[in-house]
């Protein structure tokens, strides 16, 4: 019985996709209708090149296509009916003003009709055409618009810009310093509030149209967990405010912060409760007004909306009765709603549809991994165990494709990163390639993901390397106690706080793995921290405080995190460990895999350490990524085998 539902992977080897089947970036990454919804723009990779390509959705003809080489593609937008904005990232310093390197985001500007790309705030003088935040569309009497923030390196001003769509150039229209943050416009692209964060006191406060000017309407003490403005409300006058107003709300228990969502009047500063049934993790704006409509939260099969805009929800209901049994995700719609782009990647690789309302049919538009058949992608089985203290821990297995009575299978532990973050339902390319080698997959949403509300979150504080590892080994016993894996064949792996918590799972929760492999982990939390307050110039930035907290350090450059680093623990180390870096990582720098590969070696304890050329936190090229599964396929294949050993 053991090997029955194992040995069934096995039946015909030459059905196995190759790894870079599913390492490959997808082939389609953005599709956006335009306006009207005549047009599709989409961004199509090959290999390391990236394209953006324009069809007419009658005719199929295709209207522009060109490469816009190997950046990383971050945004995809229509300006209109002529334009489309395209948002890609570099890594990149700026020596001359004592910007160490990070990832910098640029936008361009295509015109249809001249066939041409242009680069936003292009010869804008004195501003760096780098985009700061994200930049805005809006319907405005000159047309359709597009503003954007940029650098001025005279002023040092961060001013909100008038894009002109022709060159790329920009024109000041509302002055705004560093410590504005964020902003919102309204339908006719003015702004009417802002907020504005003091990092050095964390004050943030919200500003509202005043006179000829604005006005501080109010403000909080939020030296860690700020609000936030989220968009316009539901009436031109009003903007989406994420806050802890006890004095207003009862804190909302599905809320990841104390925050609630407000819809405040700009003119009379009047806040009131939007009548959300569940907090939604994230808001749906209408396409042209971008008037709030609705939102949308990750529940454990999948994406679940909530429309407070008649018309949408009726939209959304429909297209919900014609997926049953999935969880389709809105990619894009037109102004009129009657076409609308959906995602799906429950149970199979990822697949784009467009649901035509008039025509009542939903056509296929592109395959996000085109060379894995469906029958091919393991099934994703929601989870629950209970942790050491009796906390519900949520998380999802994968199984090998075919495999449908587990037993005593081998194991691969796959830690999110963040941790604050989570783990959703779908088709996770990491996951399913693990799955397609023979291994079962956990994937556990530890205490301090994200998803599962205020107090699941902050029961994972101070807790690196103590309850929130013990969460992932705990769902290893479980397994085992069920008979669905075997506790002898176990191997943790992860990126970023995985990467961590691979480290600390050959340290400080040992015995419970054979090996491990660490993707851009965190080995020295110390030193980590000690990195953040060097990169922004202060000892006591807002992210030091967030990392101090999660952490459980007292200060910067508290020595009680060294007895929860795993590079100062090497010594310790009985498996063999494979550590990734990226050599571009701004998130988490590479001199963190060093000093544990050094570590290790010191400790003459079994180590191999790749650097991956290029490549960023995010492992967004497809030849690196490649690179990274392959290597961690080898090793857990060595260290971990499919078969008897």
């Amino acid at each position: 019985m053991r090997r029955r539902g194992f040995s069934r992977t096995l039946l015909n080897p030459r059905r196995r996709r190759p790894l870079e089947a599913y390492s490959a970036t997808p082939a389609v990454e953005y599709m956006e209708v335009s306006p009207s919804g005549d047009l599709i723009a989409r961004i199509t990779v090959v290999g390391e090149i990236r394209a953006i390509a324009v069809t007419r959705m009658t005719t199929g003809e295709h209207l522009f296509a060109a490469a816009i080489g190997d950046a990383k593609v971050r945004d995809l937008r229509w300006i209109g009916e002529g334009h489309v904005l395209v948002v890609t990232s570099q890594t990149q310093g700026i020596p001359l003003l004592g910007v160490s390197r990070r990832e910098l985001f640029f936008g361009q500007v295509l015109d249809l009709e001249k066939k041409k790309l242009v680069q936003v705030l292009d010869r804008t003088p004195d501003v760096l055409a780098v985009l700061i935040g994200p930049a805005s569309i809006r319907r405005t009497e000159e047309g359709p618009t597009l503003f954007a923030r940029g650098f001025n390196i005279t002023t040092g001003q961060i001013d909100l810009h008038r894009i002109n769509l022709t060159t790329g150039r920009g024109r000041s229209v509302e002055s705004m310093d560093r410590e504005i943050e964020d902003y919102v416009l309204d339908g006719d692209g003015k702004v009417i509030a802002m907020a504005r964060y003091v990092e050095r006191g964390g004050r943030w406060s919200l500003r509202l149209p005043k006179g000829h000017g604005f006005s501080e309407s109010w403000a909080v003490d939020a030296p860690v967990d700020t609000p936030s403005l989220m968009g316009m409300g539901r009436t031109p006058r009003t903007i989406i405010v994420g806050a802890d107003r006890p004095d207003l709300a009862a804190e909302d228990e599905d809320s990841e912060t104390a925050d609630v969502l407000f819809e405040v009047n700009v003119d009379t500063g009047e806040w009131s409760r939007l009548p959300f049934e569940h907090h939604p993790d994230f808001l749906v704006h209408h396409p042209r007004t971008r008037l709030l409509v609705g939102g949308g939260r990750m529940e454990e099969d999948g994406t679940h909306y909530e429309f407070v805009d008649p018309a949408a929800a009726r939209r959304w209901g429909a297209i919900e009765r014609a997926f049953a049994g999935k969880r389709p995700v809105l990619t894009s719609w037109n102004d009129a709603q009657n076409l609308i782009v959906v995602f799906n990647d429950i149970g199979e690789p990822g697949l784009y549809q467009l649901v035509d309302f008039t025509r009542g049919k939903a056509d296929v538009l592109a395959e996000a991994y085109p060379t894995i058949p469906t029958d091919l992608v393991g099934e994703m089985r929601p989870i629950h165990y209970a942790a050491a203290d009796g906390l519900d821990i949520p998380g999802y297995l994968t199984l090998p494709p075919g495999v449908e009575a587990p037993s005593g299978l081998p194991l691969i532990v796959l830690a999110h990163g963040g941790p604050a973050s989570q783990d959703e339902a779908g088709f996770d390319w990491w996951a399913q390639a693990l799955a397609s080698r023979g291994y079962a997959v956990l994937q556990a949403n530890f205490r301090g993901s994200t998803g599962y509300g205020l107090a699941f979150l902050e029961a994972g504080y101070g807790e690196w390397g103590r309850k929130m590892q013990t969460d992932l080994s705990d769902g290893v016993r479980w397994l085992a106690a069920e008979g669905i894996i075997d506790p002898e064949r176990v191997c943790i792996v992860g990126a970023s706080y995985g990467g961590y918590a691979a480290m600390a799972g050959l340290t400080l929760d040992a015995g419970v793995y054979r090996c491990g492999v660490a993707v851009a982990g965190v080995s020295d939390l110390r030193r980590m921290v000690n990195w953040e307050a060097r990169q922004e110039g202060r000892n006591d930035s807002q992210t030091v405080r967030y990392w101090n907290r999660f952490m459980g350090a007292a200060r910067l450059n508290d020595r009680a995190l060294d007895a929860l680093s795993p590079a100062r623990l090497a010594e310790t180390v009985d498996r063999p460990l494979l550590l990734i870096h990226g050599k571009d990582d701004t998130v988490v720098p590479i001199e963190q895999s060093r000093v544990m590969a050094e570590a290790m070696r010191r400790a003459g304890k079994p180590v191999e350490f790749i650097e991956l050329q290029g490549e960023d936190h995010w492992l967004s090229r497809a030849d690196t990524r490649q690179q990274m599964l392959r290597e961690t396929v080898r090793f857990l294949e060595a260290n971990n085998p499919v078969g008897p050993n």
